[in-house]
C-alpha cells in the first residue's frame, strides 16, 4: 500500500492525479519535457503541472538526506523569490497514488533565452539589433546579481532562464530550481560551470560579441575579480561550452 502525503489543494490534487493518469482534464495539454518529468500546462487558467518520474534507486535515499525533487524545488524557488528574484510559485503540492511528488504552479510570463535568440530578435534590423543586445546585458546583470547574492543555478541551461520584455525593460525568472545551491561566496568552479551552462548555445545563436557583451554586464556585479582573471574565466566558460558541443555532435 502507498501512503500518500497530504495535499495541500485537495480540488488540484484531483486534477494532479487525473494529469498523472494520462486523464487531461478539460483545458489541460501536455507538453514535451525530459524522461524524468511529466509535465502539463492549463493556459486559461494559468497553471503548470509537473510530475517528478523516479530516476533511480539512488533517487529514494538522496530524498530522506535532502527531502524529495518536489520538495526542493519548493523550497529553492521560495527561496529565490525571497531574495528578490523571480520563479515559479507553487499553488499546490503532495504525492500522488502512483508514488510520484508533483507540483502545480502560476504560469510565469515569458519564453526561454533560447527561444529569444533563435526565434524573437534573428532580425538585422537597427531596433531588433539594439534590443537584442539589451537583453544580452540585462540577462549579464541579472546572473551576475543571482551569482553575488550566492545563488548558484543547478541547471543554468539558456531554456531554464525566462526573459519577459514588458514597458521596455527585460524581466527574468528562473526554474528547474530543485539543484539550486547558496553558497557565500560561491566557489570558483561553480561559476564557471553556469556560465558554460548558458554558453551552450550554436554559434548561429550567439556571436563571440554577444557573448562578451553578456559578460561584461556579468563582471560588473563583481567589481573586484581583475580583468585577466575575467577575460580567463570568459575563454573557458566558452571553450567547454564548445567542447561540449562538439562532443554532442553539435558542431
Amino acid at each position: 500500500m502507498i501512503i500518500t502525503k497530504q495535499p495541500n489543494n485537495p480540488e488540484l490534487h484531483a486534477t494532479a492525479v487525473q494529469l498523472s493518469q494520462d486523464n487531461l482534464p478539460q483545458g489541460w495539454a501536455l507538453v514535451s519535457s525530459s524522461v524524468n518529468t511529466r509535465v502539463a500546462v492549463q493556459p486559461n487558467e494559468g497553471l503548470y503541472y509537473k510530475e517528478f518520474l523516479p530516476r533511480s534507486p539512488l533517487e529514494y535515499i538522496k530524498a530522506l538526506l535532502l527531502g524529495s525533487r518536489a520538495t526542493r524545488a519548493r523550497r529553492n524557488s521560495d527561496a529565490l523569490r525571497k531574495s528578490g528574484f523571480d520563479a515559479p510559485e507553487h499553488v499546490a503540492w503532495g504525492r500522488l497514488p502512483n508514488g510520484h511528488d508533483y507540483l502545480i504552479a502560476l504560469a510565469i510570463p515569458g519564453d526561454g533565452i533560447t527561444h529569444w535568440l533563435r526565434h524573437g530578435l534573428t532580425g538585422r534590423d537597427p531596433a531588433t539589433l539594439i534590443l537584442r543586445r539589451n537583453l544580452l546585458q540585462a540577462l549579464g546583470t541579472f546572473i551576475g546579481r543571482l551569482h553575488n547574492t550566492g545563488y548558484i543555478h543547478g541547471d543554468l541551461r539558456p531554456s531554464n532562464v525566462l526573459a519577459n520584455y514588458k514597458g521596455g525593460q527585460f524581466r527574468f525568472a528562473l526554474i528547474d530550481n530543485e539543484r539550486n545551491i547558496l553558497r557565500r561566496p560561491p566557489p570558483g568552479k561553480l561559476l564557471l560551470k553556469n556560465l558554460m551552462q548558458l554558453n551552450m548555445l550554436l554559434p548561429s545563436d550567439l556571436t563571440r560579441s554577444d557573448r562578451w557583451r553578456f559578460f561584461l554586464a556579468w563582471q560588473q556585479q563583481y567589481p573586484e575579480l581583475g580583468h585577466q582573471e575575467a577575460r580567463l574565466l570568459a575563454i573557458e566558460a566558452y571553450q567547454w561550452a564548445m567542447r561540449r558541443l562538439q562532443a554532442k555532435g553539435k558542431l
